[in-house]
């Protein structure tokens, strides 16, 4: 199957919740010993996989069959659109038209290399290509992709220090933020937040968090400033194409947040 042409998000995030899996297999394995029966991971708490069910996708998914997602319970997608300044999803037409035409609410999600241009650039080149956003109910607001660098494993914070970070991410929101009239929906681990912007706190107040934590039954500690998840990305595969989220909410919770609320 065609792949994104960078090896970011779906290939890298293989990699990088293998680990997260390993480690709760070596948890399953010990209970395993201890009980004499099988333990597996059963996905999120029966509160949290009540709530609304979505996915993202990415040119790693081609051509998706939306009328099947709906079917299987999709309420939600998130979109790859772009990376950097060099980088158009072919299959966004297709995944994100076809998305709002099988009836499910879709958003457009930006991956940052915030070593190679300015925050403002890689917004308008964002905003510019799939990036934007319109309160009629089933567009979501744009989301910020930041995370660890899929490029060079011995600078996973782009060799940005702190507070160029965070520079780099102010600049990306308010650029996209005069462009569309929303913030972005910021998507990160806590333990890179932690990492690499050094917990700041300064963006939780007016951005929405999207939290990837795999192979757990909760979202697990928040990054500095938030007390909660608006999306939670749990697990790399599913009934879903692509990655599966939730949404913390209600079904007309999540049809405001579409509409700016």
């Amino acid at each position: 199957m065609a792949r994104d042409r960078s090896p970011s998000r779906h290939r890298r995030h293989r990699r990088h919740h293998h680990r997260h899996l390993a480690r709760g297999l070596a948890a399953a394995v010990a209970a395993l010993a201890l009980s004499g029966g099988a333990t597996v991971f059963a996905g999120p708490t029966a509160s949290a996989a009540s709530l609304p069910k979505g996915h993202d996708v990415s040119s790693h998914q081609e051509n998706v069959d939306w009328s099947g997602a709906k079917a299987k319970g999709a309420t939600f997608v998130y979109i790859k659109a772009t990376e950097s300044t060099t980088y158009r999803n072919p299959y966004f037409g297709q995944q994100y038209n076809g998305s709002r035409e099988a009836g499910i609410m879709r958003g457009a999600y930006h991956f940052a290399l915030p070593n190679k241009s300015s925050g403002a650039r890689q917004a308008a080149y964002f905003a510019g290509h799939g990036g934007t956003w319109t309160a009629d109910g089933w567009t979501l607001p744009p989301a910020l992709d930041i995370e660890y660098n899929p490029y060079d494993k011995k600078h996973r914070c782009y060799g940005l220090s702190h507070s160029t970070m965070i520079k780099w991410i102010k600049s990306f929101s308010d650029e996209l933020k005069r462009e569309t009239g929303q913030r972005p929906v910021i998507y990160t681990t806590t333990h890179w937040w932690n990492l690499c912007t050094g917990g700041s706190s300064a963006f939780a107040a007016s951005h929405a968090l999207w939290i990837a934590r795999h192979g757990s039954a909760d979202a697990g500690a928040l990054p500095a400033g938030w007390s909660h998840w608006t999306f939670w990305q749990y697990d790399n595969s599913g009934s879903l194409p692509g990655d599966q989220n939730l949404f913390n909410g209600s079904a007309s919770r999540l049809k405001s947040f579409a509409k700016g609320s």
